[in-house]
């Protein structure tokens, strides 16, 4: 072999590992692509090309075998072909594909775990910044925090403190994005006792709207750290979160608690009246679902994260409110806890979503549940606690500003099966005609789950809006991230 040829073959395999380079063979002679503003651009072959090899990971387009596999996202009513795909590495990449994004004012999404349930996480015709593979892990067991990449799922976190006796506030499915969760606010079921995920998030790397990379933390641009807990994706693309941690014991007590549908009033009102004061290591989390028999029940998931001792005396005025017809409550890993309803939640799961905070837990919706009810096997009605901790946090303390909550609730329809479009907007009716009885006792709602227009974000973000508009015209002022819960930028 001739010296020339052999340097060239020892030189791509030791690319290959960690990079594809990018040929003409790969990319059409224009890749036709959306703006951020609805119209369409073209890029050229060779730009397309001199931005694929300045990545360390992918770019991907329709015609590569894995472009289907890595458009979807968890909600299986998603459908949308993005021109490209941008398999990121790390920063650096996310850089790159940020710059040119601002270059040609590219209609752009961002994936970590690709959860949300409107599909935000994936555009049109635009270019998509796939943040999954940045997933490491790295627990500082003396400082009790913990460093988790951008593309980081639930159970990823929740696995590496485990080892440690370390948790800290993660979602209820462990396939759940971190980052997701976290900007948007972050419930789970520790919060009560340490916080909402983003109370714990004490710093972050991330790459602006304006194309900057920026570590922020409580002395490095402190407006914007306090903007990331609970502002959404507006700011940037973040690369890297860091949470406090705390100690926890890696066994909980936890299960359901399930009631027969005439004593669902009678629990419903308990929990109303109750369930504000437990303990904030205890935490409900009540179901309104169709049992196997066609008949509804009310069924309540209980985590207790306090001493293992404690758990009986806890749980035994819930066990009086009615003769259970089942209980599951027992001792169980944390971490296998956190992906007990993960298999009912696995991606392609079509559901369609409506929900609010509920303030005040009154007999009036209490009645408005039951009496609109239907059983169903598709249907529900879940309510996820607030209280304890994530109410001892005052509302311009954080850019989430529903401190004053006794739950989340939330009435959807979900599916497995492929459905004709006829079928899926009549489970589409379904949800939003039981919504508009319900509606009406909640206030705000968690931008996590929900589909909104811009009147309804400016009143969920209250006094905390105009100091988040300034923040978005800080660093990204042309509002290149805006599928997400927008903040329109001051000015």
């Amino acid at each position: 072999m001739k010296r020339r040829a052999f340097l060239q073959t020892s030189l791509a395999a030791a690319i290959a590992p960690w990079t594809r380079i990018v040929t003409a063979a790969d990319v059409p002679d224009a890749l036709r692509i959306y703006r951020r503003d609805g119209s369409s651009t073209k890029l050229s072959q060779s730009e397309v090309i001199d931005y694929a090899n300045q990545l360390r990971g992918s770019l991907l387009t329709a015609n590569d075998a894995t472009y289907d596999a890595e458009r979807a996202v968890w909600n299986g009513m998603i459908d949308r072909k993005p021109a490209l795909i941008a398999k990121c590495e790390g920063a650096a990449d996310v850089l790159a594909t940020m710059r040119l994004a601002l270059e040609h004012d590219l209609l752009i999404s961002v994936r970590g775990g690709g959860h949300s349930i409107s599909g935000k996480a994936v555009c049109e015709g635009g270019l998509m910044i796939d943040l999954s593979s940045m997933n490491s892990v790295r627990v500082d067991q003396g400082a009790k925090t913990v460093r988790a990449d951008g593309g980081c799922l639930e159970g990823h976190i929740d696995r590496e403190l485990a080892v440690f006796g370390l948790g800290t506030t993660g979602g209820i499915v462990s396939h759940t994005g971190a980052a997701g969760l976290t900007l948007g606010g972050g419930f789970g079921r520790i919060c009560r006792q340490f916080g909402m995920a983003c109370d714990n998030l004490v710093g972050a790397d991330i790459v602006t709207g304006d194309g900057e990379f920026l570590h922020v933390d409580a002395a490095n641009h402190a407006d914007l750290l306090w903007a990331l807990k609970g502002g959404g994706g507006n700011f940037g693309v973040v690369t890297a979160l860091e949470y406090q941690a705390y100690p926890l014991d890696p066994e909980i007590i936890g299960g359901d608690i399930v009631f027969a549908w005439e004593n669902a009033r009678d629990f419903l009102r308990y929990y109303g009246e109750h369930g504000n004061a437990l303990p904030d290591a205890l935490n409900l989390n009540p179901i309104i679902v169709t049992g196997e028999e066609g008949k509804p029940v009310v069924s309540v998931e209980c985590t207790w994260s306090g001493r293992h001792e404690d758990a009986e005396k806890v749980l035994q005025p819930l066990r009086s409110v009615a003769k259970p017809i089942a209980d599951t409550v027992a001792a169980a890993p944390y971490t296998s806890f956190q992906k007990r309803v993960d298999a009912g939640n696995r991606h392609g799961l079509r559901l369609y979503m409506k929900s609010g905070f509920v303030e005040e837990f009154t007999d009036n919706l209490i009645d408005d549940v039951i009496d609109s009810y239907v059983p169903n096997p598709m249907s529900a009605v879940f309510f996820m606690q607030g209280s304890g901790a994530t109410s001892r946090v005052s509302p311009d303390e954080t850019a989430f500003p529903h401190r004053n909550v006794h739950c989340n609730m939330m009435r959807w329809n979900s599916w497995f099966e492929m459905e004709s479009e006829s079928e899926r907007q009549e489970r589409i009716a379904d949800v939003r005609a039981n919504w508009s009885e319900l509606e009406r006792h909640t206030s705000g709602y968690y931008v996590n789950l929900n589909e909104e227009n811009q009147s309804r974000t400016n009143q969920n973000y209250g006094l905390n809006y105009d100091r988040l508009a300034s923040i978005k015209a800080r660093h990204d002022p042309t509002n290149i991230l805006h599928m997400n819960a927008n903040i329109q930028p001051a000015g």
